[in-house]
């Protein structure tokens, strides 16, 4: 059995889970660790030694160990002019590279890094230099999938763990508890305005995600639906990505091509539906347990009235759930969409649910770092999967 020792290349799926006051939150990373070059969190290395594949290991870290230290001279008040909007017009609460800065010491125009906008005027700006997830209490568990001894080390080459897992996460909540401004500058036109009905009008029989990413919401949807239940598959295709055991009552498609839904074994019934033209569901009050939207809210342009309306034919307590990734069509999708770090992207899916008011027990979810399937068309130019994200929320009874 191949033993975790110092000497040991360990492949590991690591599961952050926080809390926010807006949410729950989950992120998940495949990645290789190097046991004795790369940075860990304290304690890990040496949770880690001795295991072996199939085990797990949990660690707590408090908001006090600093795991990702807040340092309050991080948080600065800038001339406006210092910010380079020539292309960008900062807004309140986003995040933006620090390379837009001008005049900070050991900031470069290239510097990928985000900050966050906390305030803004006409003659200042304030901007949060320290990481996002700097003031929460983590809890991290990692499951050992693999490991086996290295056959070289890379001179110098190593990997500060936390800075991995913490890329991207915390960037989906509100700053301060306000409201991130992800709603100005026609945030919801697109390059194509035409009929959506003309650019959906042929089929496209084609996954939008390689199929290890449609396995991760396979998975995610089975622990949400219960034999049973009747579930709505909002902007439905040719594929639902339910669990084929799910044993559903009914599992109804709302899309934009009648070909591709009719090709759609699990479907129980469907239906032609623009939401852009009419966000009112063309179905009575509380007669779905659950409603599913894969890899298509990024193409809502009256997102607020499908959320209210979805309250309407949810049961009370019934599940909304969108998940989407990092791939879309551009002419139809909205013009915030491509502006927004992935992570913001839960960020704005989650105001949806906030803005609403009608939703409890929010949660988000991500998963990135898998192997990218030898099968897929994208593989070996791509070799990671397609990242995963979601967001979900239950009806107030």
């Amino acid at each position: 059995m191949n033993i975790i020792t110092n000497d040991s290349l360990a492949e590991i799926e690591f599961q952050l889970r926080w809390k926010s006051n807006e949410a729950d939150h989950e992120e998940r990373l495949y990645t290789t660790v190097n046991v004795w070059r790369d940075i860990l969190p304290p304690g890990l290395s040496e949770k880690l030694r001795g295991r072996v594949p199939g085990n797990r290991i949990e660690i707590s870290y408090g908001k006090n160990d600093k795991l990702l230290p807040c340092v309050p001279s991080n948080e600065i008040t800038l001339k406006r002019n210092q910010f380079n909007s020539e292309k960008i017009t900062p807004q309140y609460g986003r995040f933006y590279p620090l390379g837009l800065l001008r005049g900070l010491a050991n900031v470069f125009p290239g510097n990928v890094k985000p900050f966050r906008v906390k305030g803004i005027d006409q003659s200042s700006i304030k901007v949060d230099l320290n990481h996002p997830l700097a003031n929460y209490n983590l809890n991290l568990t990692a499951d050992v999938h693999n490991s086996f001894i290295k056959p070289y080390d890379r001179g110098g080459e190593c990997s500060v763990l936390i800075e991995c897992l913490a890329d991207g996460p915390g960037m989906q909540v509100r700053g301060n508890g306000r409201p991130t401004d992800f709603f100005s500058e026609d945030a919801f036109k697109r390059e194509d305005e035409a009929d959506d009905g003309l650019f959906y009008q042929n089929p496209r029989f084609i996954n939008h995600i390689d199929s290890k990413a449609i396995d991760t919401i396979t998975k995610l949807y089975g622990s949400l639906i219960q034999p049973g239940m009747d579930v709505l598959d909002l902007m439905s295709a040719w594929r639902s990505h339910v669990p084929e055991n799910s044993g559903v009552k009914s599992l109804i498609g709302l899309g934009m091509n009648a070909e591709e839904m009719a090709e759609n074994p699990q479907l129980t019934g469907w239906r032609v539906h623009d939401l852009n033209v009419n966000p009112k569901l063309p179905f009575e009050d509380r007669a779905f347990d659950v409603v599913i939207c894969t890899v298509s809210v990024e193409y809502l342009t009256h997102p607020e009235d499908v959320f209210d309306d979805v309250t309407r034919v949810l049961r009370p307590g019934g599940t909304f759930v969108l998940t989407f990734s990092n791939r879309w069509f551009p002419p139809k999708v909205i013009r915030v969409w491509p502006r927004l770090h992935e992570f913001e992207r839960m960020g704005l899916v989650l105001e949806y649910f906030i803005r609403s008011g009608r939703f409890h027990g929010l949660n988000t979810f991500s998963s990135r770092g898998w192997p990218r399937p030898e099968s897929d068309k994208y593989y070996p130019a791509f070799l990671k999967s397609d990242p995963v994200y979601a967001v979900w929320g239950n009806t107030i009874a």
